[in-house]
């Protein structure tokens, strides 16, 4: 009796090591779709090597610039001018009440601390990130928006 018992012990740890040995296989076979994501994990220098293959991205200026006018100034349309910043870039428009920010977005590893969009006299919007902390102001002067230096 003692014998049937332990082959039937040794029996069933056989049939649960063969299970999952086929269960492995089987996972590896059908591949990364099931068990991980597409592509697989990539480690720090693969990314590196990524990044540094990546098509260029525009490069930020450390003071403000402008782009020419989004819009045609006519008597009727506010001009609009976007402006850019090592901290991120901003769009104004001068309309009757003053200055307005009509939307803006911090460049990568930047968020926005703080926003005064208008309309009013001036408007500032204000990026911090680790690069530091860089203020845009824009006022109006005649009919196009203007980044000026912070009173």
């Amino acid at each position: 009796m003692r014998r049937r018992g332990l082959l039937v012990a040794v029996g069933w740890l056989a049939t649960a090591a063969l299970a999952t040995v086929i269960g492995l296989g089987a996972i590896r076979l059908v591949g990364e779709s099931l068990t991980g994501t597409p592509g697989g994990v990539r480690g720090e220098d693969e990314i590196a090597r990524a990044l540094a293959s990546a098509p260029p991205t525009p490069a930020w200026s450390g003071a403000p610039s402008t782009s020419s006018p989004s819009a045609p100034s006519t008597g009727d349309s506010p001009a609009r001018r976007t402006f850019t910043t090592a901290g991120g870039r901003a769009v104004a428009e001068c309309v009757p009440e003053g200055v307005r920010l009509v939307s803006w977005a911090p460049a990568q590893g930047f968020r926005v601390r703080d926003v005064d969009r208008g309309p009013d006299d001036d408007v500032e919007v204000s990026f911090e990130g680790g690069a530091g902390e860089y203020e845009l102001k824009v006022r109006c002067l005649g009919r196009e928006p203007v980044a000026v230096e912070d009173d």
